[in-house]
């Protein structure tokens, strides 16, 4: 007979907590869904930003409620944050220049002063601020994209 530690069942592992067992999704299965995402929000693509929302409602939905049993929420929050990092770098890509960043950054409310230094950035996109970013495209406005969210 095995352990239970360490093994995967329909995409769930189970882990200990306390004096309790709980369930996780299993290891690769997180890798195949940030692999499905990583394809469908490549910055490469050639797909706008609501095209790219409306590939991600189609999938992420289905995922989210088949692990829904889950009961790591952390895990679920860090997968939402690590999806609106790849979409904000995203939108940098298709502003292209730091000119047009630029612009695009005092249209969404941002002082002179955070908007060029995010845009003279511009060709560091993954490592641009993240806090700059997250300031200027907070999780509202990848809801009204209508983003699915994992928690």
């Amino acid at each position: 007979m095995a352990e239970v530690w360490g093994r995967k069942f329909l995409g769930y592992c189970f882990w200990a907590y306390r004096t309790e067992v709980k369930r996780a999704v299993a290891t690769p299965a997180l890798e195949k869904m940030r692999d499905r995402i990583r394809r469908l929000t490549r910055r490469t693509r050639g797909r706008s930003l609501e095209q790219i929302a409306e590939d991600l409602r189609a999938y992420v939905p289905g995922w989210k409620s088949y692990f829904r049993l889950a009961q790591t929420p952390k895990v679920l929050r860090e997968l939402d944050q690590w999806l609106r990092h790849g979409l904000r770098a995203v939108q940098l890509k298709q502003w292209r220049r730091g000119t047009t960043i630029f612009r695009a950054l005092r249209r969404l409310g941002a002082s002179v002063d955070l908007a060029g230094r995010v845009a003279g950035n511009a060709r560091r996109r993954w490592r641009n601020s993240s806090l700059e970013r997250n300031v200027l495209m907070p999780i509202a406005y990848f809801d009204r994209l209508g983003v699915p969210r994992f928690t």
